[in-house]
């Protein structure tokens, strides 16, 4: 069995690129240092909102990084997206603490994808095996509630079940490239019906008169972004929500990730008046925000859907993942996918309890995402 050591870093920034850089997925917009350093130092994955970074590093016995589990203690269930609200009043219930828990996932960012970073010249297994064990350590050493991974991938989910984590379940809607070609291509899968409501929709913005860019994050000066993200910001305070990215926290994260960050802007003569900001990796689209001040008519579905998905087919992307929630989504084509996120809950009696709480839930979103893609707009094949 391979020797290794864990250690615990109070910053992202507290390992070197070039360590980071050894256990990160080429190409992956959220899981590398830039990402989670860029947030945590402008605040938005920072104490201020309730996440303070406890990530593990695990070395071998010769001190060469082997693994990397991003991990948070959280203050509050904001930006996490595990749907634990209910979990902390039951807690208060019972005159217990359910905050501060432990969290592994992207800050503010519901995708599915790698939760343990390792290298790839290493044992996985055993690696995985100690990190998990190292979480569940820090659990129990500070008397905490629970740790959370958020949306790991279906390769990564086995361990953590494997370790007693127990698993809820929730419908995104993607959308997937089947061939499709073009834009044309894409429309011409769905029903009559459904086709003329999305031509009628971009019709009207293209009446509108308005200009739509695609731009990369490298294309993006510093000085436009307060622009863009006071329009960011307009839908949060719309909703009496918190916009926790600043436009300095934007400006740097464009720089550092480059062309994987993609932001589709609609201008009124010449002044930017919305936004829809979005990541990328080398197969997939993430959409993240969508900012507007004005009502223009099908202006969201444009920017939002189907420049992404055109987005998508130009660039041999072949998933479009535009965030969580949204039945609207349907309509457009995005297919009903079940995501998963694993937790540790320390008290058995509350892991039981929680546990028989999301069977019921199970199936639930399983019967509703059977329902959603009865109402796909594809046509019918024989």
């Amino acid at each position: 069995m391979q020797a290794f050591t864990v250690s615990t870093l109070d910053a992202a920034e507290d390992l070197s690129p070039a360590e980071w850089q050894r256990v990160c997925p080429d190409g992956d917009p959220f899981l590398n240092r830039d990402f989670f350093a860029i947030a945590e130092r402008h605040g938005a994955a920072g104490r201020a909102y309730g996440w303070r970074p406890r990530h593990l590093a695990l070395r071998t016995a010769d001190g060469t990084l082997q693994g990397l589990l991003p991990l948070y203690l959280r203050h509050n269930s904001h930006g996490d997206f595990i749907h634990d609200w209910s979990w902390a009043g039951a807690y208060r219930q019972l005159g217990r603490a359910y905050y501060p828990k432990l969290s592994s996932g992207l800050p503010h960012t519901p995708v599915t994808g790698t939760r343990f970073l390792l290298a790839e010249d290493g044992p996985r297994t055993p690696a995985i095996a100690t990190l998990i064990d190292a979480a569940k350590a820090m659990v129990e050493e500070f008397d905490l509630s629970s740790w959370h991974v958020a949306f790991p991938s279906a390769e990564q989910l086995e361990p953590l079940v494997s370790a007693g984590l127990i698993v809820s379940h929730n419908v995104q809607f993607h959308w997937l490239d089947q061939d499709f070609g073009d834009f044309d291509g894409y429309l011409a899968s769905f029903a009559s019906e459904k086709r003329r409501k999305v031509k009628a929709e971009r019709r009207k913005v293209q009446e509108s008169k308005l200009k739509l860019e695609v731009r990369h994050g490298d294309e993006i000066a510093p000085a436009e972004w307060p622009t863009l993200h006071r329009l960011y910001a307009s839908t949060f305070e719309k909703f009496g929500n918190l916009p926790v990215f600043s436009a300095a926290c934007y400006a740097e994260l464009a720089q550092a990730l480059g062309r994987r960050m993609v932001l589709f802007i609609a201008r009124d003569q010449g002044e930017a008046v919305a936004v829809a900001i979005c990541y990328r990796s080398g197969t997939a689209l993430y959409g993240r925000y969508w900012g507007c001040e004005q009502r223009f008519h099908s202006l969201h579905f444009e920017l939002c859907f189907y420049q992404g998905i055109a987005y998508c087919l130009a660039h041999g992307l072949s998933r479009f993942e535009p965030g969580a929630g949204g039945e609207h989504k349907i309509a457009r084509g995005f297919v009903p996918t079940t995501v998963r996120s694993a937790h540790w809950i320390a008290d058995p009696a509350m892991r039981k309890l929680i546990a028989r709480h999301l069977e019921v839930q199970r199936d639930g979103y399983a019967a509703y995402r059977d329902d959603a893609t009865d109402h796909l707009p594809f046509r019918q094949v024989p």
